[in-house]
């Protein structure tokens, strides 16, 4: 079976349209695993690591408010995440996450490992929150798969 950024690219490449992806727990996992493909620059357009609430504010425009009331881990945030991020790069796909790897920073109501996860596909958001075990480097490593496996699934064939 084909690597899930081999069937990325090759999805990509027969919809002609560029990726973008919008990370914070992850730190740049996502787009580190897509441009580990030679020749990802004819599908995967570029990456924002957006770790603090700011960046998150300033590089894709989730407002305030949003953190404010729900937290920076929430899916009002993941979605105004990856619509920021395809908005900024003029994409017709983006994915997106925020969460908790920890091994702190966990709350009774958000664990560590909590996650929530965006995709927006041409203008479409669908959001969906996961709860991963292990420690920080598992909790990354399954975001990263869990949101590359979450694309392909809702890209068109």
């Amino acid at each position: 079976m084909l690597d899930v950024c081999t069937q990325l690219a090759e999805r990509l490449l027969r919809l002609n349209w560029m990726l973008v992806t919008a990370e914070s727990c992850t730190g740049g996992m996502i787009a580190s695993r897509c441009t580990d493909l030679a020749g990802s620059s004819a599908w995967f357009d570029r990456g924002f690591v957006t770790y603090s609430n700011a960046a998150k504010m300033q590089m894709l425009g989730v407002h305030e408010a949003l953190i404010d009331v729900h937290g920076a881990v929430s899916e009002p945030v993941a979605r105004a995440m990856a619509l920021g991020a395809a908005y900024q790069a003029q994409a017709s796909v983006s994915v997106a996450v925020t969460g908790i790897a920890g091994p702190s920073g966990g709350s009774p109501d958000k664990p560590v490992g909590t996650v929530w996860l965006a995709w927006c596909i041409e203008g479409r958001v669908s959001a969906q929150c996961q709860r991963f075990a292990g420690d920080r480097r598992a909790i990354r490593e399954a975001t990263t798969l869990h949101a590359l496996h979450g694309l392909l699934e809702r890209l068109p064939h």
